[in-house]
């Protein structure tokens, strides 16, 4: 019986995406190389948001050879805004992978593609499926929702062993059906459909067979008890100015490695700021103006930033480097919580 239903649902979800599946740019194309940078954008990213940067990085960087050979600042700069900055770094190192070990030729298995830098087991099985037609089944928040409602499963999705008893379910119905379409199919149908609030569920391919609809539990499913703790940072983030030119330092590690940013501490006072900049650049400043209050929310934190207009104030101590005009700003890889502090200040110089 149960495989019958897979088979049934299976083929529900194909002929339901075949009809009714999302136009969107990265499905236009087999590619290998196109539909790993989409499936990597896509990661925790909306779908609407994905679309022009796709377009531009495509444009830009056509070919895994192109990316390879690229100038690291220069996808950083398409990657701007996206967020999740480490995915664009280990898009770089994965793309000389392929060139210098694979001779330009991209990995065709599940288990090769788990070998790239950045790519988990999502990742690995949307390529496998969508490019080379491997019967993997995809286990992200859609498909365990979807998943979890249509056998009635309260199993705790944020545990690990309840994503592989749905993943080896996933895999059991892709037999049935054609993988790419029916990964995609399942991936369209949690994002229009089975959604997690309000599920369309008289539009659902697959509710002849949901057993939670007839058990009148849909809206309760799936069972998701994570614990998530966000942390929130404060700090003082200030623009400093000399003349026409504005401090900028490219981060060197953490959460915005390789982005450039204003200068910011976790201090309370003023004259701590200019302390602690002096210490490090060796340039004296003195903070001029209090521009706004600006929160930056990332997933798993919270910045805090009071944002100040600063000047170099001694000629002795004027730099050389880390200042940049701004027509030469708009060219640098930029955090988005930090281009908000530039857009911030901008408005109140005005």
């Amino acid at each position: 019986m149960t495989e019958e239903v897979y088979k049934e649902a299976a083929h529900n979800v194909t002929a339901w995406y075949r009809q009714y599946g999302r136009d969107l740019p990265w499905r236009r194309t087999g590619n290998p190389y196109h539909i790993w940078i989409s499936e990597i954008m896509l990661q925790q990213t909306q779908v609407d948001t994905v679309k022009p940067y796709y377009e531009r990085f495509i444009e830009t960087l056509p070919t895994v050879e192109d990316l390879a050979g690229a100038d690291e600042q220069r996808v950083f700069k398409l990657w701007e805004g996206l967020g999740y900055y480490r995915r664009a770094s280990h898009l770089k190192e994965a793309a000389s992978m392929i060139v210098n070990e694979y001779h330009g030729r991209f990995p065709e298995t599940y288990e090769e593609l788990l070998k790239l830098k950045g790519v988990g087991m999502y990742t690995a099985s949307a390529i496998a499926s969508i490019a080379f037609g491997i019967p993997k089944g995809v286990v992200d928040g859609n498909t365990l929702r979807i998943v979890a409602r249509l056998f009635n499963r309260e199993d705790n999705i944020a545990l690990q062993k309840t994503k592989n008893a749905f993943g080896e379910i996933m895999d059991a119905m892709i037999r049935y059906a054609d993988p790419s379409d029916f990964n995609q199919g399942m991936m369209d149908l949690g994002a229009r459909i089975c959604t997690p609030s309000k599920p369309s569920c008289d539009e659902c391919p697959v509710a002849s067979l949901c057993q939670s609809r007839e058990c009148q539990t849909v809206l309760r499913l799936p069972v998701n008890n994570k614990v998530v703790n966000k942390s929130i940072l404060e700090y003082m983030t200030v623009v400093i100015r000399d003349g026409e030119r504005y401090f900028m330092v490219q981060n060197e590690q953490g959460l915005l490695q390789h982005l450039y940013g204003f200068a910011q501490y976790g201090c309370d006072m003023p004259s701590e700021f200019e302390k602690a900049f002096y210490d490090d650049y060796g340039v004296k400043i003195r903070l001029t103006q209090y521009i706004s209050d600006i929160k930056h929310v990332f997933t798993h934190r919270e910045w805090r930033m009071h944002v100040y207009g600063g000047e170099v104030v001694d000629p002795a101590t004027r730099p050389m480097r880390d200042f940049y005009r701004l027509e030469d700003v708009e060219q640098l890889p930029v955090s988005t919580a930090h281009l908000k502090v530039l857009k911030a200040y901008l408005k109140v110089l005005q």
